[in-house]
């Protein structure tokens, strides 16, 4: 603070109570009220003059602020002005006034004196925290502003700035408060060392785990990730140091902690989004009993299927020539090979899939059997959507399975359906009436 200055308020000050003081006594007041009525004159005076004076003061510094945020690459100072920077910035002046008016104003009453001079100091230490602070909101929201910066977790980062910060403004205030040198208090945390990381724990592992998180790339804003164990699925809208928010597509918000990213698994999507592409994996689930061979007589109406009409003809000539070589007794077609309706169902599905236009061809695409269970026979489709839009991509699954299910009961296929369900039930209970 600059001593010249203080020194020129006190002298005016000085000036201001002498007049007041003569004021008062010629007009016929007590000596003995003189003072009292001269300290809220002043303290009302002064506390005028720091409204004005911080008032001119921010005005000034905003004008200042809006010309220069116009000028190219100058963004920095727009926010700078945002965070409230020129607000607490515009009370360093106004303390000079009151840092010299207090020895004067308070000057009959030494205690009084001291624990003003003590509540102003503390005031200034709280100013200069919230001038930096400002700073480093503005210094974060610059860097989000950067190409490939936004996803990174710059508040986790930030907040050990502040955190930094306000450690040294507590034990500045401290050391106002007792009248001692900081270093005094310094030196004893040393000792509390083992404390401060148990009050810390979560801060301190959040921290470690924001760093583990941004260096091996496993976290950004906006990625889709999901989490059972915390019920979050959703999009990550912010990551600080002790939590990680996930916006839910029911719009809920979950908050983890970071380290729970590092110490439990949890599925991210980014991946997808990145390829554009995403995958199919579903079922449905074939009654066995209704799988049967195909006899040739039958083949007829199957070859006006346009989609497997050439691959019946290519087949039938490969298992004719195969059971001919073979000497297969035909007049029962569980001889040699034959054609199953399952299995022309199947090729009918891939077939069907390599021409949809939704699907993509240069991708894994399959319709496969998997293990037989008490459901029935799982007829698995896997393939890959050619968008990651959840609307769309529900819809062509929706299409794709509308169609499997009505074109199964055209090859004789029974999908399965839980015997147990009302509607069977019901069904059941009107026939034996």
């Amino acid at each position: 603070m600059n001593e010249k200055g203080i020194e020129q308020v006190a002298q005016s000050t000085n000036a201001i109570s002498q007049w007041s003081t003569e004021f008062l006594t010629n007009i016929g007041f007590n000596e003995k009220w003189i003072v009292y009525f001269n300290l809220i004159f002043l303290s009302l005076l002064l506390i005028v003059a720091v409204v004005i004076l911080q008032y001119l003061t921010r005005f000034i510094l905003q004008k200042i602020f809006k010309r220069i945020e116009k000028l190219p690459r100058m963004s920095f100072w727009g926010r700078l002005r945002n965070s409230k920077f020129p607000n607490y910035f515009a009370m360093i002046v106004p303390f000079t006034l009151v840092k010299g008016a207090i020895p004067i104003i308070f000057e009959p009453f030494a205690k009084a004196e001291i624990i003003a001079l003590k509540a102003a100091d503390i005031y200034l230490v709280f100013y200069v925290i919230w001038v930096i602070a400002s700073v480093i909101n503005a210094f974060a929201a610059t860097l989000r502003a950067k190409e490939g910066m936004d996803e990174k977790p710059i508040d986790s980062y930030m907040q050990v700035l502040k955190i930094i910060l306000y450690f040294i403004g507590t034990i500045i205030i401290i050391s106002i408060l007792t009248g001692k040198d900081p270093k005094v208090f310094i030196t004893g945390l040393g000792a509390a060392s083992a404390v401060l990381m148990l009050i810390f724990k979560d801060t301190i592992l959040g921290f470690v785990a924001s760093i583990q998180v941004s260096v091996n790339d496993m976290l950004r804003i906006g990625d889709w990730i999901t989490m059972p164990k915390h019920d979050a699925d959703g999009d990550v809208i912010q990551i600080t140091l002790t939590t990680v928010k996930i916006r839910n597509f029911d719009n809920t918000i979950t908050t983890i902690p970071p380290y729970s990213l590092i110490s439990d698994s949890f599925q991210n999507w980014r991946g997808m989004k990145e390829s554009g592409v995403r995958r199919v994996k579903r079922s449905v689930f074939i009654k066995q009993s209704s799988v049967r061979f195909i006899a040739d007589d039958e083949l007829k109406e199957f070859k006006k299927n346009e989609l497997i009409a050439d691959y019946i003809l290519e087949k039938s000539k490969e298992i004719r020539e195969y059971n001919e070589a073979a000497k297969a007794d035909k007049s029962l077609l569980v001889n040699g090979r034959n054609f199953t309706n399952m299995g022309l169902f199947r090729k009918y599905m891939l077939l069907y899939l390599q021409q949809h236009p939704k699907i993509r061809k240069d991708m894994t695409l399959m319709v496969r059997q998997q293990q037989p269970s008490s459901k029935g026979l799982p007829l698995e489709i896997y393939c890959f959507t050619d968008t990651i839009v959840w609307t769309e991509y529900e819809d062509i699954v929706s299409d794709v399975f509308d169609h499997i299910t009505a074109a199964a009961n055209y090859f004789g296929i029974e999908l399965f359906e839980d015997i147990s369900n009302p509607i069977f039930s019901n069904i059941d209970t009107q026939k034996q009436a």
